[in-house]
């Protein structure tokens, strides 16, 4: 059974028309169920739910919000808008940063009892580490938690050519997302979140990194921020007083990529013919993108050549022209 306070919350959003109250209710009954384990009743909830999408036109419960009147004012130009698939469950992530993570998740699944004690859920991430490593995974598995869309940033509609049109756009996209629940992605964002002090910088990259902040600190904390960067030395050092949480995600150790080999060989049904043991000390310095490649392509070459042939033999051949010291076959 729900918690009495999410069932009160939904009947109140229904006898009071609240849409998106109600949705966000209910998304709240639908993740406390699956955390339970009653896969079967949360499965229907989240399905009723995408049969019956958001619309377009609402009351929001935030007055100082703007109201979306028309599918035309929404500016989709700016970003990349899915429906999150991956599951943090499915990630290989440190245990501090999936602790945080489901944390974070906590507090906004119940934003309501926070907010009748005075508190608002945290919602800004800023999340460091080398390139395929999981940070975009990770922000599509936040917003798969919370039953929400992934909206990404796209970096080349956003930053203009004209003096003020970066932070006009900036302006409309956080306008945009702020009219609903979602997890905003911003991927490289050292690309806008620049050290103002750097003097090979123009005055309209100031200009836009101070709109920026603003817009930030702005954000309703139902939409929740998560900035991914590979090179954090570059970030303004206002940019990181914004965000609440920092995470770094490494690379992977050798038992991370032998347990990524088990898995991707599980998730398949599929076997390299060598040990993951093995394939993670020969790939061992690579990134989880690196081996996903590597698995890839032994598993593209298995289907083209038929299930006679030993995928041992498959499997050595890419390790050769990767580079690697091949097993004896």
């Amino acid at each position: 059974m729900a918690r009495a306070d999410l069932l009160c919350e939904l009947i109140k959003a229904g006898l009071r028309k609240d849409d998106m109250t109600f949705r966000r209710a209910t998304q709240a009954i639908c993740a406390e169920e699956r955390t339970k384990q009653h896969e079967i009743l949360a499965n229907k909830i989240e399905q009723l739910l995408k049969e019956n999408p958001e619309q377009t036109t609402y009351t929001s419960r935030n007055p100082s919000m703007h109201t979306i009147n028309s599918i035309n004012s929404i500016p989709k130009h700016l970003f990349e808008e899915k429906m999150p698939e991956k599951r943090l469950e499915q990630l290989l992530l440190p245990d501090n940063v999936v602790e945080t993570c489901r944390a974070i998740i906590e507090e906004q699944i119940r934003a309501d009892l926070l907010r009748s004690y005075g508190l608002e859920p945290r919602n800004k991430i800023l999340l460091i580490g080398p390139p395929g490593n999981g940070k975009t995974s990770l922000a599509e598995a936040i917003a798969e938690a919370l039953m929400v869309p992934l909206i990404t940033v796209r970096y080349d509609t956003i930053i203009g050519a004209y003096l003020g049109e970066t932070a006009s756009r900036l302006s409309k996209l956080f306008e945009y997302a702020s009219t609903r629940q979602c997890v905003l992605f911003f991927d490289e964002f050292d690309t806008i979140g620049k050290e103002r002090g750097d003097q090979h910088e123009t005055g309209e990259i100031k200009r836009v990194v101070s709109s920026l902040l603003l817009q930030i600190d702005s954000l309703p904390s139902y939409v929740v921020a998560i900035a991914a960067t590979n090179h954090d030395a570059l970030l303004d050092q206002a940019v990181w007083r914004r965000f609440q949480m920092k995470l770094e995600l490494p690379k992977p150790t050798r038992a991370n990529l032998e347990k990524w080999f088990v898995l991707f060989e599980k998730r398949m049904n599929f076997s390299f013919g060598l040990a993951p043991s093995t394939l993670a000390k020969k790939l061992y310095g690579k990134s989880y993108a690196e081996a996903e490649e590597f698995a890839f392509s032994v598993f593209r070459q298995y289907i083209l050549n038929g299930p006679s042939v030993k995928t041992k033999n498959i499997t050595n051949t890419q390790l050769r022209l990767c580079g690697y010291q091949t097993e004896e076959k």
